[in-house]
């Protein structure tokens, strides 16, 4: 076996350990070397310390210049959960059901019923929020009465 002292495009340090030096080699070329900190693949050898066995069989470590400090790595901050898109969207949807809720009268479960009563005639026109069930936002669409769900983002349900 052989230790390998190596060193990624972005200057982290790291050893890995190879069964030959063709082995390293292979590895390599297929890209299977990785740095543990970033990832990545573009990997070399490092400068390294030989390895020197005595007389006396002992190995001995000749003294080396430590290699040059590494890059500066500085942590990632808190990976957002979301994407920018994500969240400007989120947002949009927030104001929307906002201004429903806000310039809209409340009609709770009798929703299916006041919207008829308006489709039909049977009272005026104005801007109504409330609940129905999916079959009776179904009959609803049926009948030719427009009917859309209130936006629901997943900050509510918490």
């Amino acid at each position: 076996m052989i230790r390998y002292a190596l060193r990624c495009e972005r200057d982290h340090a790291f050893d890995s350990w190879f069964q030959s030096s063709s082995a390293y080699e292979s590895q390599v070329k297929r890209k299977l070397v990785e740095c543990p900190v970033c990832g990545s693949t573009k990997v070399e050898k490092a400068i390294m310390a030989p390895r020197i066995v005595s007389k006396k069989g002992r190995e001995a470590n000749l003294p080396v210049p430590p290699p040059p400090p590494a890059a500066e790595v500085i942590p990632p901050g808190p990976t957002p959960l979301m994407m920018a898109q994500e969240q400007e969207l989120r947002a949009k949807l927030k104001e929307l059901r906002d201004h429903i809720v806000k310039h809209a009268d409340d009609v709770g479960e009798r929703f299916p019923s006041e919207a008829r009563k308006m489709h039909y005639g049977e009272t005026e026109h104005r801007p109504i929020y409330g609940e129905a069930s999916l079959q009776e936002a179904r009959e609803l669409i049926d009948e030719g009465i427009e009917v859309a769900p209130l936006p629901v983002l997943p900050d509510d349900r918490n």
